[in-house]
């Protein structure tokens, strides 16, 4: 199905822009489609300056901010770069999730308080950093996204710190649509299928799990960026105005099997 211009003289941001190839772009670029205007933020210039001939191709749509979630000084800078180029919200994209990669070497019994902190914070609290500095700038009824994984619900072998990391994300978003609800501001999440973006090569025997979904799942095949940013564009539009605390899975059916 093709949606005309949903999102004409709406403004946005997305965090978690890395490379043409992101879901975060993917995303973006489905937006600018719809007429949206979005701020596109990095964790640092090198992330911006990868992504500069994209940008150009979209400048009139496109703002840029840098900002890294580890980083306290930046943080308490955003909402002013934020700022610079729109003032109310109508849409936010949370795709930030970071572990360390040595977390990924060992078994998840021996994870570490550091690496575990790490995750939660740039993963998890990141989320609730964005609606609290920005709240005030969200519009009513606005809306927010953020992406999940399978490893929240079950075991992945080979995602280890990430499965609980992403379970407490899932609960965190479920509070904040609580909380947000009076202002009709909706907070949804995509639980995607495994796609070969460049975070996705931490994971261990990645093409493994691949091949095994595309064997596995019902529609005996692996999702598409694309699909994902489709399904976004829907949660972040006002044709899920009644849809809240929701976690949608796009995976081609595979989340209803059994183990």
């Amino acid at each position: 199905m093709e949606f005309k211009k949903l999102f004409t003289g709406k403004k946005g941001i997305i965090f978690g822009v890395a490379n043409e190839k992101s879901i975060a772009w993917t995303i973006a670029k489905r937006l600018h489609e719809e007429g949206a205007y979005t701020v596109i933020s990095y964790q640092n210039e090198y992330f911006k300056k990868k992504m500069q001939g994209e940008i150009e191709k979209k400048r009139e749509r496109v703002g840029e901010v840098i900002c890294d979630f580890s980083d306290e000084s930046q943080i308490e800078r955003l909402r002013g770069e934020v700022l610079k180029y729109i003032e109310n919200i109508d849409f936010l994209v949370h795709s930030l999730a970071f572990a360390p990669r040595q977390e990924f070497q060992n078994r998840f019994l021996d994870t570490t308080l550091e690496g575990y902190l790490l995750s939660q914070k740039i993963s998890v609290y990141s989320l609730l950093t964005l609606v609290q500095k920005l709240e005030q700038d969200l519009n009513n009824g606005c809306s927010i996204l953020t992406l999940t994984f399978l490893g929240s619900e079950k075991v992945v072998p080979g995602y280890k710190i990430m499965g609980p990391v992403k379970a407490s994300l899932e609960s965190c978003l479920r509070y904040l649509a609580y909380d947000l609800g009076e202002r009709g501001i909706r907070i949804n999440a995509i639980s995607a299928g495994p796609i070969l973006t460049s975070a996705a090569k931490w994971i261990p025997d990645f093409q493994k799990m691949l091949e095994h979904h595309q064997k596995t799942s019902p529609l005996k095949r692996n999702i598409t960026l694309e699909e994902v940013a489709n399904t976004a564009l829907f949660l972040l539009s006002d044709l899920a105005s009644g849809i809240t605390g929701e976690i949608i899975h796009v995976d081609c059916g595979y989340h209803i099997l059994s183990p």
